[in-house]
């Protein structure tokens, strides 16, 4: 199994995709159990967080623009990465790339000169996985 910075350094979107597919799918039920963490957005960008954290990488959280805050930033190998994450039973799928476009959050960072990568990430708080990856490349 290739860890993130393996995923990112060959810019394998799809790999990352798996990976946290496979992380999501390993976390035991009775951590759940008499506790409501999972209907949280928060829940899951923070194992994002931590993962890409535990590697050392640039991370921005909460990176405000003037139409919002991009939920994580990740500038990596010459590439930006742009993280927004949903909880399905909150808002329609699709919504999470949506509001990256929309909210024009790439605009921060078109003079960089680098490739952008807009990734949204949705989860179901019911199923406790995730269920959408998206990924448009600027």
């Amino acid at each position: 199994m290739y860890n993130p910075f393996d995923l990112l350094q060959a810019n394998d979107l799809a790999g990352l995709k798996d990976l946290f597919q496979s992380f999501f799918a390993s976390i035991p039920n009775d951590w759940y159990r008499n506790n409501p963490i999972a209907r949280y957005e928060g829940y899951y960008a923070s194992v994002f967080y931590s993962y890409f954290a535990a590697l050392g990488l640039e991370i921005r959280l909460e990176d405000a623009t003037n139409q919002g805050r991009i939920d994580m930033t990740v500038q990596f190998n010459g590439h930006i990465y742009l993280f927004e994450f949903k909880v399905v039973e909150l808002v329609p799928e699709g919504h999470a790339l949506q509001q990256i476009k929309d909210r024009g959050y790439a605009e921060k960072y078109r003079a960089e000169g680098q490739p952008i990568h807009l990734i949204g990430v949705e989860f179901s708080r019911e199923g406790r996985h995730l269920v959408g990856f998206e990924v448009e490349t600027l």
